[in-house]
């Protein structure tokens, strides 16, 4: 992968890159755990006959114990618990839907094989959050900090993975950098 870039002109203005099998492998692999993650914790909520004779969802009020997910959803308001409970209750089920149709976008529009991928802006943008949310999990799950070295020693089991979310840091920087130069 070289980079984002713009392709096409006027009202047909897209961003394109290139990814190669592995990184297209990579990259899908690590969309699909997110995806898994999240499906888990909407099958985990119970069942609510409110909702059921409402047509208003509900999800969980607490947070989620595994730390990945809980940095995918994050507390609404860290300083008071009540309000964060409610409001996870209230608004969980809908992020988790979006964060699942940015997956699969990505998912849609990435060739497994690899290849050429061409995104409109809209889709460039919905993108960049499915980056966004792999880039948070795969940083949590290596405790990425501001504290840690660029490289760590090879026989640190976290350094081909640390490869990767710099990759990923790369991926989505290009993007975002192109997306900039593209209006809607």
């Amino acid at each position: 992968m070289n980079g984002w870039k713009k392709a096409g002109r006027g009202g047909k203005t897209r961003l394109a890159s290139t990814f190669d099998a592995q990184e297209a492998a990579v990259l899908r692999g690590l969309v699909g755990e997110v995806r898994q993650m999240l499906a888990g914790r909407s099958a985990d909520n119970p069942a609510d006959e409110l909702a059921v004779l409402t047509g208003m969802r509900t999800g969980p009020s607490t947070r989620p114990d595994d730390r990945v997910l809980a940095r995918l959803l994050p507390d609404f308001s860290p300083d008071d618990p009540d309000l964060s409970a409610g409001m996870r209750s209230l608004h969980e089920p809908e992020l988790i839907e979006a964060k699942d149709a940015a997956a699969a976008l990505v998912l849609d529009t990435l060739p497994e094989a690899g290849g050429r991928v061409e995104l409109t802006p809209e889709q460039a943008d919905t993108w960049m959050m499915a980056l966004n949310d792999v880039r948070l999990a795969l940083g949590t799950a290596l405790d990425v900090s501001e504290d840690m070295p660029e490289d760590l020693p090879l026989d640190d089991p976290r350094a081909a993975h640390l490869g990767v979310y710099h990759w990923l840091t790369y991926v989505q920087d290009s993007l975002v950098q192109t997306r900039m130069q593209v209006r809607r």
